[in-house]
């Protein structure tokens, strides 16, 4: 955009306006790389080091996804690098490694009042730093072969130079330049390549790229995460250390109002008891002594204001009360509505938790004058301004160093733990390690909203949908999301007034062409905190549509599968999905006693078909038999790693099918642990098929791909199995 007067008033407010001419004013950045004796660095995104080994630097959290090896295999294809020679660092924080594309997806829209331009600047000038909404490859993909092309032109200018001839006539390979029977390693050229000029274009895809591209090469996180090398927060050990059990208030109106320190101080070990109004933390020189202090303590809390799963319903019931705020629309679903004959259904999820292996951590320790965190975290931008707050110092002094993610599922996004860490760091003048109790973790765990969905459909007489009304009453997660990880101006300004959040009904819209469709969010005040979770609100938003697709298709008349290809004469790509999942599961038409379900789903440019046999056991509970996916996913980077991520996705859909959540009493979660969650164990685990279809069309994201379609998938088939509809998440039988 350029700078103008009538581009820098824009939004419809002056606000707005002011931030947007922050935006655009123009700005450069320079790198800030450490460089390890012998490296060379190439820009702000890869090394070289005179032994030749490449590291390149990554600015996404691994959390068993496969970015360390995803965005590393895109720099070694374009630089035509020896995979055995790669390495990866995580990048520091920094205006070249901002996600704004996770800006948008993670929030769902939420900031979608500020134009595109003025987003990505304002990302950038943050740093604003985010893993989430299965961004990494579609934002990092083109400046990740922008910088690694680059790189590769200079190292055959050095080499070209040295033979004394043009280079255009050499290429790279497995880590040399090379020309006829002539070769140099990268390392030899590395420290005198980055004195010849970058070419304008840049020689994307040529002289010897496109090696590696679509290939499964190893993941680099394996060796370590195998042999216990890797480190986590929780492994990490500084000189003079001390470790923290901590106990929180319950979420809502809570605060601290008694500890007994005099039997903290009496155990063995114990160093001090700090007081928060919302936790109290006890120290001592192992985690073990710690928590039997802090047991010793025995905090108390008060609370005001009841909740518990009655009063939650209670606010999702009286949301419908209130008029709905309309998110998306197609055509007249009014006009529609009101004629033909009308189908309707309630649906319900319950609140979901992550449940990640690796508990919330942090350890952090104050010296010189600078406070460091280490810790797993999606967003370390915001959780350096987080720490920098709650300890009383500038983000300046603040350095976040980011440690591999046990899991996380999206609760790394928060830093509530790096806030507790740094205030005791202060407050003891030395480093302190505090890992929550699994308890801890769920009963503070921000957790999926609990929505309930009211659908109606209104039919043709040859069963054709005319018009189709789903209004969802969940809490407004993206704006409490938004507020809580990023407070300020630029939040406030963009959020001022929207009235729906798309974020609570994300995936609410069908993938199908409906002649007139509308989605209504109406606002539900629980009184929890909650927050993102793998998949968002298509974990439930799906779950509603394609269970009422599938309760539609049999009303009137017509087999599943059929019934949804007839709607999709707009995306060919679903279509394909769907007939391939029943092709490969042996699709039997859903006829009653079969026990198999399908459902689909498109999300983040990816689309999704899964085809679930499943049954009730003796005791009346769901299980699953077998599941069966096609994908479309664009182009692979790595065909390995995308079928772990749809595989994990599947399990994970299943776990929140079947369990994975939590009820409420007293204002404190039911679930305190695993066994309480109703998590599927390797025994339950179905049979799993997962189909690429072939496609040339970009990348879409594949992280939260498996997801959704999941549970519609096996509540469908636990219909056709037993001819019990279970609409309720988890699946429960009655």
């Amino acid at each position: 955009m350029p700078v103008t007067r009538r581009n820098i008033l824009i939004g419809g407010g002056a606000g707005i306006g002011l931030i947007a001419a922050w935006a655009l004013w123009p700005r450069t950045y320079t790198p800030r790389l450490t460089l390890n004796p012998g490296e060379t660095a190439f820009g702000a995104w890869l090394k070289i080091g005179i032994d030749g080994h490449v590291t390149v630097v990554v600015p996404q959290c691994e959390h068993g996804q496969g970015v360390y090896t995803a965005l590393p295999q895109i720099v070694a294809d374009e630089l035509g690098a020896d995979w055995r020679t790669v390495g990866v660092e995580p990048a520091p924080i920094g205006p070249f490694y901002a996600n704004p594309l996770a800006l948008d997806e993670l929030f769902e829209g939420n900031f979608d009042r500020l134009p595109a331009g003025v987003r990505d600047t304002l990302a950038k000038r943050s740093a604003l730093m985010l893993t989430g909404a299965a961004t990494s490859v579609r934002q990092f993909e083109a400046p990740l072969r922008e910088a690694a092309a680059a790189a590769r032109a200079l190292l055959c200018q050095a080499a070209a130079q040295r033979w004394g001839i043009d280079w255009n006539q050499t290429r790279t390979e497995a880590g040399f330049v090379v020309a006829g029977n002539r070769s140099l390693r990268f390392a030899e050229l590395a420290a005198e390549a980055t004195g010849f000029p970058v070419p304008d274009p840049l020689p994307i895809g040529t002289q010897g790229a496109g090696k590696l591209a679509g290939q499964s090469v190893p993941r680099l996180d394996t060796p370590a995460k195998v042999d216990g090398s890797a480190n986590f927060a929780g492994d990490v050990r500084l000189p003079d250390m001390v470790h923290a059990a901590i106990r929180q208030a319950p979420p809502g109106d809570s605060r601290l109002i008694r500890v007994d320190t005099a039997a903290a101080d009496r155990v063995r070990g114990a160093i001090a008891v700090v007081q928060n109004p919302r936790w109290v933390a006890a120290v001592a020189t192992t985690w073990w002594a710690a928590t039997r202090a802090l047991d010793a303590a025995a905090p108390r809390f008060e609370t005001r204001g009841l909740i518990d799963s009655a009063s939650i319903d209670r606010a999702l019931a009286a949301a419908f009360a209130q008029p709905g705020h309309r998110v998306a629309a197609v055509g007249d679903v009014d006009a529609a509505m009101t004629s033909g004959r009308t189908i309707a259904a309630d649906y319900t999820a319950a609140a979901a938790v992550h449940a990640a292996i690796e508990t919330m951590s942090a350890v952090a320790a104050w010296r010189d004058d600078r406070l460091e965190l280490w810790m797993p975290t999606q967003a370390p931008s915001l959780a350096r301004a987080a720490a920098a707050a709650a300890a009383g110092v500038s983000e300046a002094s603040v350095v976040i160093h980011p440690m591999l993610a046990g899991g996380s599922f999206g609760a790394n996004l928060e830093a509530l733990a790096a806030e507790q860490a740094a205030i005791l760091a202060l407050r003891l003048k030395r480093p302190v390690s505090l890992v929550w109790p699994r308890a801890e973790d769920l009963v503070h765990d921000r957790v999926r909203p609990p929505a309930r969905a009211r659908m109606a459909a209104r039919l043709a007489g040859n069963g054709a949908i005319l018009g189709w009304h789903a209004r969802i009453a969940a809490p407004a997660t993206g704006a409490e999301l938004a507020h809580r990880l990023m407070p300020g101006a630029v939040t406030d300004l963009a959020l001022a007034g929207r009235r729906g959040d798309p974020y609570a009904v994300a995936g609410a819209a069908p993938p199908y062409r409906l002649p007139a469709m509308a989605v209504d969010h109406h606002p539900a005040d629980i009184g929890l905190p909650t927050g993102h979770l793998r998949g968002g609100a298509h974990g439930y938003t799906a779950f509603f549509t394609e269970c009422f697709l599938d309760e539609i298709a049999r009303a009137s008349g017509s087999e599943p599968m059929s019934f949804r290809i007839g709607m999709l004469g707009g995306n060919p790509r679903l279509a394909r999905c769907l007939t391939t999942a029943a092709a490969l599961g042996g699709w039997d038409g859903g006829t009653s006693g079969g026990g198999q379900g399908i459902a689909a789903h498109a999300f983040r440019g990816s689309f999704i078909a899964v085809l679930a046999e499943a049954h009730l056991d003796d005791d009346g509970r769901p299980a699953v038999d077998r599941l069966v996916a096609a994908v479309d996913a664009g182009r692979l980077v790595n065909p390995d790693l995308a079928r772990q991520q749809i595989e994990s996705g599947l399990i994970f859909g299943m776990a929140m099918a079947l369990g994975g959540a939590t009820g409420y009493t007293r204002n404190l979660a039911d679930a305190r642990g695993f066994a309480s969650l109703a998590l599927p164990r390797l025994a339950d685990t179905p049979d799993i098929n997962v189909e690429f279809v072939p496609s040339d069309e970009d990348s879409g994201g594949i992280g939260d791909l498996g997801v959704p379609a999941v549970a519609p998938a096996i509540a469908n088939a636990i219909h056709a199995a037993t001819g019990q509809r279970l609409r309720g998440l988890p699946l429960r039988a009655s």
